[in-house]
Formats: C-alpha cells, structure tokens, sequence
C-alpha cells in the first residue's frame, strides 16, 4: 500500500485548519493538541497559520475509560489550558483517530474548563475501528487497517514523522 507522506498529510489539514477558522470569530478560535502526536502538531499549525490565539494541550490519561486496565500513560507533561474555554471554538487535533476513547476522553477534559461553543476535530490520519460514535472534521487521509495492525510514527528532523504500518 502507498502511504502518502507527511508533508501530504499536513498540508491537507492545515489547509482544512485554515478554512474551519475561518469560519469562527478569530478571537475564539483556540488549538487544543492531544499529547504527544497532537501536540506536536498543534505547534507546527500555530507557527505555520501565524495564530495569535494561544493553544493548549491535554493529557487525557485520568479521563480515560481504560485507566483501571492500563495505568497512567508513561509521558509526564500535564494538561496546559491556559485561556478561558467557555465559550470558545476548539479545534482538538491529534495524529490518528481509532476507536474515538481519546476523544470522548478528551471532550470530558475540556469540559472540566468550561462549556465551549464548539469543539471540532481535526486527524492527520483515520484508521477506521470506531468503537464510539465519533468523526473527524479534517482528515488528512482516510487509511482502514486491520485489527493488530498499527500505524508506526517515527520522529525524523525534516519531516513532522515518518509513517510505516507494522503487525503486532
């Protein structure tokens, strides 16, 4: 299989970014990444869409539904809101939407903060797998695998990440 490559992949979300925060009130547009794949992200978008607007970023691991199963998530950065969420539009981005947990994770985090207008989110990837009834707003590619089949992103220093799939 072809995989597109991660300058594909960004540049249709950022231009998908783009175009939805057009669409709000400028003032009320925040980036909300989700630690550690949307996070990165998150940065890259705010510096390349020149957004004056400050972003956050979350570390869902206390909201997940599977907590009991697998333990607090080995990163260590804590969730970073640091502008008033009520009543804001939000644009969550992450790298891969799979059974859509995180996100309903994530939705309960955010309103913790406060109720915002609207959340939105954006995917550099969709593997398919939904266990919720959760979809992306901006995907950057739409890629089905097989149950035991991940996508493996690798940091690489020009590029955002290098994408391969492996087995388990």
């Amino acid at each position: 299989m072809q995989l597109p490559t991660a300058e594909e992949l960004y540049s249709k979300l950022k231009a998908g970014v783009e175009q939805l925060i057009k669409t709000k009130p400028a003032d009320t547009v925040h980036l909300v990444g989700i630690y550690s794949g949307g996070a990165l992200i998150v940065k890259r978008l705010q510096q390349d869409l020149h957004l004056k607007n400050e972003v956050g970023f979350l570390n869902t691991s206390f909201y997940r539904d599977d907590f009991n199963k697998i333990g607090l998530h080995s990163q260590k950065q804590p969730t970073q809101i640091p502008f008033d969420v009520e009543g804001k539009n939000i644009i969550v981005v992450d790298d891969i939407l799979y059974t859509g947990r995180t996100i309903r994770a994530t939705m309960n985090e955010l309103f913790d903060y406060g109720r915002p207008a609207s959340i939105s989110l954006a995917v550099l990837l969709d593997r398919g797998g939904r266990q919720l009834p959760i979809a992306a707003d901006i995907v950057g590619a739409h890629i089905p695998l097989e149950k035991g089949t991940n996508f493996v992103l690798s940091q690489n220093e020009q590029q955002l990440f290098d994408l391969d799939i492996e087995k388990e």
